[in-house]
């Protein structure tokens, strides 16, 4: 039998040691012993390579964490595959931020050069969904200090699907660990 698979998507410029993600990893270790395959892939600044990737690691029993820019794809591939998707201070349309960053960048914890390009932004535009077809699928944990991206967006944009709205907090998502039971509830994960 199959076990259920937990991915988890890192953010910009982050890396498969992001703190949440091994966090995560570790509840999921305590608590479920070997009953849960959980994988946080090395993802990388193209975002057609990043999907490539995420989707090659899809099966019938996965489910998604996607933190900042990690759940922008998260969305995309829980509406894409019918998979449930937990979403932590995602961007909504990343491809609007990032043309601030354009240019040189630094990634300190996968230690590399790039430049990020138009090229980049007109790929996440090109996965971008406009209104959720599926938002059962989706439970957004959301902190309203989020100094990075604009809260209301996310709070609008999933406002069909399981929302935990917290005032305060940071791009981070102060205290993340809280929520882990509620995770594993929402992934029905036995």
């Amino acid at each position: 039998m199959t076990k259920p698979r937990v991915i988890y998507v890192h953010g910009f410029n982050s890396s498969p040691e992001s703190f949440k993600a091994k966090q995560f990893g570790q509840y999921l270790k305590q608590t479920f012993n070997d009953r849960v395959e959980y994988l946080v892939p090395c993802l990388n600044h193209e975002p057609l390579v990043t999907v490539i990737t995420l989707e090659s690691l899809i099966n019938d029993k996965t489910v998604l964490i996607g933190s900042s820019l990690g759940g922008f794809f998260a969305t995309y591939l829980s509406q894409k595959f019918g998979v449930k998707a937990v979403l932590v201070n995602p961007a909504v349309m990343p491809f609007n931020l990032m043309k601030t960053y354009l240019g040189e960048q630094y990634n300190p914890y996968q230690d590399y050069h790039y430049e990020l390009e138009r090229r980049h932004i007109s790929e996440l535009k090109k996965i971008f969904i406009p209104k959720l077809k599926k938002p059962k699928l989706v439970y957004l944990l959301q902190q309203t200090g989020d100094e990075v991206l604009n809260y209301q967006d996310a709070v609008t944009y999933y406002t069909n699907g399981k929302q935990k709205i917290e005032f305060g907090g940071d791009h981070s998502f102060i205290k993340f660990e809280r929520y882990f039971e509620s995770i594993a509830n929402f992934f029905k994960i036995a």
